[in-house]
């Protein structure tokens, strides 16, 4: 199974305010396909992001793939503690 974690925008949000959730996707299916699991959720006007790592480690370890900018977001949230 080719399972990518990536953003998907949510909601019909106003220009300007963004929401996004952490979700692992079945890329063989189509863009609008359902998600496999929701991971976390990152509002990038506040900074605010939230992933639940052991999920997220579960799918790495069975072969999902990361978006650049879920990586990004794994490697600040590592950071901070």
């Amino acid at each position: 199974m080719a399972v990518h974690v990536r953003l998907r925008r949510i909601g019909k949000n106003p220009k300007g305010k963004p929401h996004f959730r952490i979700s692992a996707f079945d890329e063989r299916k189509g863009r609008d396909s359902g998600i496999l699991e929701e991971l976390g959720y990152y509002n990038p006007l506040t900074g605010e992001a939230k992933i639940k790592i052991e999920k997220l480690e579960a799918w790495v370890k069975n072969g999902a793939q990361l978006s650049a900018t879920v990586k990004s977001l794994v490697k600040k949230l590592k950071k901070k503690g």
